[in-house]
């Protein structure tokens, strides 16, 4: 084969997968969510077939029917809890009369403007600074707009329902044989490049495993601790378990999640207590609230984020900043969120194939 002839070969091949890519999207998203699952509950597998009844012992299909069986009553129970929470934590929201917001945030926003026009950045012919505010935070929580995000739930639940049957069918035959996928990878793979093949895959196994685990832990420890702190400050369980779900969740994107949770906190805050007095009673409580985030992200920064992102897949804090900093230039939260076990992936197949390079060695010496 001649080097014209490869090279088309090659793009033609790139080409193919790229429509594939494009055109059975959900279903490479069911195979990779498949796979994060398995990588997650493979651990509760695994101690099912050590399990011995006399002289029965737990078959592979069985304990993985087990263990997605517990996974999906779990989570059924999560949001069977949840889900009517939420939906009366929106409906309060929903119904905050705007006028009693400008009444309590009336003080403070005629200090600000006075502050800008002093400033000559508010000259006071513009729309007025309070009716902006309100118009922005009520377009925000209108009503409408939960009704509309209910009825999309709504048309959405025939989809939501295949992908949980193919989501589980998937995920069990992972479960079922652990090696599956690394299997298929090397179905592919020249016959010269089997065994690196079989490395790099155990690696990519064993940290991603590892990362995902931890990252499941890193949002049950901010859920709860920010739940707790909440209910402390008399906010009430509803709020407060509300504002912890939104503060684990948005945990997991990276740096800019956080700061996301802190400023819907502060809304909650403020649209919970729309009758009250700001310095009297508004204004210390986001103070509280404020000391609670912080709290907690700083414990959440200290003690369990290294572990994750440096112990885990063994790669340096500062390394790891620069990369989800360049994911979210490039792809925005979703780059963020992908950043970490992507290019621990990418680190694993420089290591096997490229090792020879100073910068890779440097970049790989952990793992």
């Amino acid at each position: 084969m001649n080097k014209k002839t490869k090279y088309i070969l090659i793009a033609v091949i790139i080409i193919f997968v790229s429509l594939c890519t494009w055109f059975l999207f959900n279903v490479i998203a069911y195979v990779i969510i498949g796979l994060v699952l398995s990588l997650v509950l493979q651990p509760i597998t695994k101690l099912f077939n050590k399990i011995k009844i006399w002289r029965f012992q737990f078959p592979k299909f069985l304990s993985a029917i087990i263990t997605l069986a517990i996974f999906w009553s779990l989570l059924f129970m999560f949001f069977r809890f949840l889900i009517p929470i939420v939906a009366s934590e929106a409906n309060e929201i929903a119904l905050v009369d705007p006028s009693k917001i400008v009444k309590s945030l009336d003080q403070p926003i005629q200090q600000v403007t006075n502050i800008l026009s002093n400033l000559n950045i508010y000259t006071g012919t513009e729309t007025n600074i309070s009716e902006v505010i309100v118009n922005r935070v009520m377009g925000i929580v209108s009503l409408s707009d939960f009704s509309m995000f209910f009825s999309s739930l709504a048309n959405v639940i025939g989809s939501l329902f295949v992908a949980f049957f193919a989501i589980t069918f998937i995920t069990f035959f992972f479960l079922k044989d652990d090696r599956l996928f690394i299997k298929l990878f090397i179905a592919f793979a020249s016959v010269e490049f089997e065994l690196e093949v079989k490395h790099v895959m155990l690696s990519i196994k064993k940290l991603l495993m590892r990362y995902f685990l931890g990252i499941i832990f890193d949002v049950l420890v901010v859920f709860v601790l920010t739940t707790i702190g909440m209910s402390i400050l008399g906010l009430g369980f509803q709020h407060a378990l509300v504002l912890g779900l939104v503060g684990g969740l948005f945990n997991i994107v990276p740096y800019v999640g956080p700061v996301i949770s802190i400023l819907f906190g502060m809304l909650i805050g403020i649209l919970t207590h729309a009758e009250a007095d700001f310095y009297i009673e508004v204004l210390p409580l986001l103070s509280w609230m404020l000391l609670v985030y912080v709290v907690v992200d700083v414990l959440d920064a200290i003690l369990i984020q290294p572990y994750i992102f440096s112990n885990s897949v063994k790669a340096h804090p500062l390394e790891v900043f620069l990369i989800i900093l360049s994911a979210g230039t490039l792809a925005g939260v979703p780059g963020m969120i992908l950043a970490i076990p992507s290019y621990t992936v990418l680190r694993v197949i420089a290591k096997e194939f490229f090792y020879q390079f100073k910068i890779v060695k440097k970049l790989t010496e952990k793992i």
